[in-house]
């Protein structure tokens, strides 16, 4: 959808006429581009003044117009997202050698106005400078501890399954939509480790907090949202905004009454989870007379936003697009309950069989390559001028590293746009993992939570496979289910149902 789409879907003729006068008004008090020259820019398609490059976007999918524009101008190349100028990285060594090489170049985060309105700088995910590297530490250390990556963390995650199984088995075998359901169980993961304790599909607390976190990453992609991110002043008013807003405040507000609930049950000798960690540290840092801290109020609230965001939406969405591509591909379906059957047999499966399972591991690392779900990546931000492959880039410049390029590398990959699980297998059958799998990025800003991710995909995968057979509703075929993804940061499958039919 481009910008024009955008504005005459929303607005009169009169109406459009006043937004022509603001960006007048706006050219007239900004500069647009600058025109100061230290070196070889990266080339690109000439923007206009004020609007840049939007014409030329489609802004439903500016990903996909990313990749157009990257087979014209190579793997290094500038568009305009409005006045700001944007240096996108394309393809598998462009983007590792961006992201790892040059980590720290190439290492800053900058957030999306949208963000930067709720977050102000705070978190984990948008922040950056000692605030960003201390509640990074913190959160890996403590997640460690809470038991990410271990036998403790496996163990809840197969727990979480069974609760799982219940829901899908009481639709016996009859469509339904996997989104709810999939998103309480993995939000309940992080949920265990963050405040201490998991919550039923029942509770309308736990559940609203889930649902307002999907529907605020749905807004935050849309394009109504990205113009107000290029021109804050002139599309304060859209409604989206509004709407996104009320949502992040009502689940921040939720977050306070939860972390009131923790501190007055707060034992310093033993936290349950993230939260009594960090508030342990606060009163730490209080008592011993340090000011200026890190750990405040806002920090913790940003934080913990960020890991229920991003342990929710995120691994939910690849198990979804998994189960969708085991539905729309029965014969892989087939290939992969089969080596279930033939190694696992009826027992559960654990995070040990991974190396056992050489296909099912395959089909798994296929559906997060194919789905690409972070097409763009978190956009980053150079912390210094620097020359990379030729050209020259300002300190604070927007980066893009197009993850999608990368997944979709056809350098570096036989079928780049095909679901092809061989991708992941020797002439043996045994499992590979090529380099320019990055779905998590790479380098200093690589995802946090990977080694969770992981595990989570992994045992609710088989597990759900070793109980149901996946197929299209009644009355569609395998070739009509949609592939086409739902835009937002993150890229989810259009909204479909399944049936999950009993095989125990």
């Amino acid at each position: 959808m481009g910008v024009l789409d955008v504005l005459l879907q929303s607005y009169s003729g009169s109406l459009l006429l006043a937004l022509a006068v603001l960006l007048l008004v706006y050219l007239m008090s900004s500069s647009s581009f600058s025109s100061e020259k230290h070196g070889k820019d990266p080339p690109g398609p000439r923007p206009l003044p004020v609007i840049g490059n939007l014409l030329q976007l489609d802004l439903s999918k500016t990903y996909h117009t990313l990749m157009e524009l990257s087979k014209k101008y190579g793997s290094v190349f500038t568009v305009y997202l409005g006045p700001k100028k944007v240096v996108v990285l394309a393809g598998y060594k462009t983007v590792k050698e961006a992201l790892v090489q040059f980590d720290e170049e190439f290492g800053e985060r900058d957030s999306l106005q949208i963000l930067h309105d709720f977050n102000k700088g705070h978190g984990v995910l948008w922040s950056n400078g000692d605030s960003w590297r201390e509640m990074r530490r913190f959160a890996l250390t403590n997640l460690r501890d809470f038991g990410m990556g271990k036998k403790a963390c496996e163990d809840k995650i197969i727990e979480e399954c069974q609760h799982l199984i219940e829901v899908f088995k009481k639709f016996k075998g009859e469509p339904f939509d996997t989104m709810q359901s999939t998103n309480y169980a993995v939000s309940n993961i992080i949920c265990s480790m963050v405040y201490g304790s998991r919550f039923e599909y029942s509770d309308p607390e736990f559940t609203s907090m889930v649902d307002r976190t999907n529907q605020s990453i749905l807004l935050s992609g849309s394009p109504s949202f990205q113009l107000y991110n290029m021109f804050p002043r002139l599309f304060k008013w859209v409604k989206m905004r509004k709407e996104f807003l009320e949502t992040v405040a009502a689940n921040r507000k939720q977050n306070s009454a939860l972390f009131s609930q923790l501190k007055q049950t707060l034992n310093p000798d033993m936290c349950r989870g993230f939260v009594d960690a960090f508030l342990v540290r606060k009163q730490n840092l209080e008592a011993s007379g340090v000011k200026n801290s890190h750990f405040h109020n806002d920090n913790l609230l940003i934080t913990v936003a960020n890991l229920f965001n991003a342990g929710t939406e995120t691994t939910s969405t690849t198990l979804r697009w998994g189960l969708l591509l085991m539905a729309k591909y029965p014969k892989i379906q087939d290939q992969v309950q089969e080596e279930l059957r033939r190694v696992i047999g009826d027992r559960q499966v654990q995070v040990a069989d991974r190396k056992s399972l050489p296909f099912t591991d395959a089909v798994i690392h296929e559906t997060q390559r194919l789905a690409s779900i972070v097409p763009t990546a978190l956009p980053h931000k150079t912390s210094k001028n620097v020359m990379f492959q030729g050209y020259f880039i300002k300190k604070g410049t927007t980066v893009f590293p197009l993850l999608t390029s990368v997944l979709h590398d056809p350098s570096e990959w036989e079928k780049p746009h095909s679901f092809y699980p061989a991708h992941f297998l020797d002439k043996d059958g045994k499992f590979v993992k090529p380099d320019a799998f990055l779905p998590f990025s790479a380098g200093r800003r690589i995802c946090l939570g990977e080694s969770l991710a992981r595990m989570e995909l992994f045992i609710f995968f088989t597990t759900l496979l070793q109980h149901f057979r996946f197929a299209p509703a009644p009355g569609v075929t395998e070739d009509q289910l949609d592939l086409t993804p739902r835009g937002g940061i993150t890229l989810s499958p259009s909204p479909h149902k399944l049936c999950a039919v009993s095989r125990m």
